[in-house]
Order: structure tokens, then sequence, then C-alpha cells
């Protein structure tokens, strides 16, 4: 992403970050459209004024899924805990004075998540939250964008995004050949279903510009 292009999402950000009213931002975007990574970037411009909160963090444990015959479609809509990331925004859109909400963090080395990784104190005024279905309205994912203030969409060019899936899941210990099965079989299948949610974003941002 171009330097001007990302200087303008930040300042963008820093005007939700305002003291005395806790803002939530989301990023949506498919699989491999660098969301984790804006939203990295966006938290660490923002230093203490603002936390991030991935979406991945309520993904079901590979147990249940297992036990509910869904590891193999693992990302897709239904093998995620939705309600519990939207009971978590709600906390997190009015915190108790004084009190920290932790939120649960996914570790890729364990494709697992990991409870109470993350702690949002009281007086941050933003918190950052990225995930393929910010803005998804079906599967129990509709009451996530009453929660979120701005949503922005974010999109690359399809071949790069195929590129960038297959190598992280390469980097992750995964047979090249069954890294592109997996991707065009299920992360493929999941992007299709994340952009119909495009239209009900704040903001598109590609990798020429924000519109």
């Amino acid at each position: 992403m171009e330097i001007a292009v990302f200087d303008r999402l930040a300042e963008r950000a820093r005007l939700l970050a305002r003291p005395g009213h806790r803002r939530v931002l989301g990023i949506a975007g498919a699989p491999g459209s660098g969301k984790s990574t804006l939203a990295a970037r966006l938290a660490e411009r923002l230093g203490g004024d603002a936390v991030l909160v991935p979406m991945d963090g309520f993904h079901l444990a590979q147990a249940e899924l297992v036990r509910l015959g869904r590891a193999d479609r693992k990302g897709a809509p239904d093998t995620f805990d939705s309600a519990g990331y939207a009971a978590l925004l709600t906390r997190l859109r009015d915190p108790e004075p004084g009190s920290v909400v932790y939120a649960p963090a996914f570790d890729r080395s364990l494709e697992e998540p990991v409870a109470g990784s993350i702690p949002v104190g009281p007086e941050v005024p933003l918190v950052v939250t990225e995930g393929n279905y910010l803005l998804h309205n079906r599967d129990g994912w509709a009451p996530v964008r009453a929660l979120l203030d701005e949503v922005w969409f974010l999109e690359i060019d399809s071949e790069e995004r195929v590129r960038r899936l297959v190598e992280r899941h390469v980097r992750y210990g995964k047979d090249r050949a069954y890294a592109e099965r997996w991707v065009r079989e299920s992360d493929e299948v999941n992007a299709r279903v994340v952009a119909g949610g495009r239209e009900r974003a704040d903001l598109v941002v590609s990798r020429r510009g924000a519109g």
C-alpha cells in the first residue's frame, strides 16, 4: 500500500480515536487481502490510542470442528463463534470504568485460538478489529455490523491475494500442493462469501487507493 494512502487511512482512524468515548473500527476483506497487516500498522501508528483485536480469536477449536464435522471447512462462517465475537464487541464498545477486557488471539503456528491474550484497558479510545465476516449478514454474523462505528473493505488483485495465501500456508508448515488445494477449495469459497458484504462498507480500500 502506498505511503500516502496509508497516511490518509491512519488520519481517518485517528479521528475516531477521541478520548472519552470508545469507538470500534472494523477492517473486512477476503482471506489474503492484507487485513491483518493494515490493522497492525494502524494500531502501531496510533500507539496507545488503539488496540488490535482480531476476529480470528473466535475460531472454534480444532477438536470442536472435528466434532461438528467442519474441520475440512475451517475458515467458513460457521466455523467461528460469531455470537461470542458480537458479545465481546458489545463489551468493548461500553467498557466498565477501571475494568480491563481480555480478548482472545489466534496462534497461526498452532492453528488454534488462545483465550485472554489481548488486554484492552478502559482508557483506550479505539479498538481496531479485522476479519473476513464483519460485513456478512447471515450465519449469525448480522449483529456485528451495528457494533462497528466504521468498516473498511480491503481488496487487492485476486492473483496476488491467492499467491499470498499459498505462501502463508506454506510458511506455517503446509505442503505446497496441499496449500494450493486448500486455497482453491476453501479460502476462495470463503472469499466469494466475503465479497457479498462489500457494499455495506463505509470505505473501500484497494492497492491503488481508496474510494
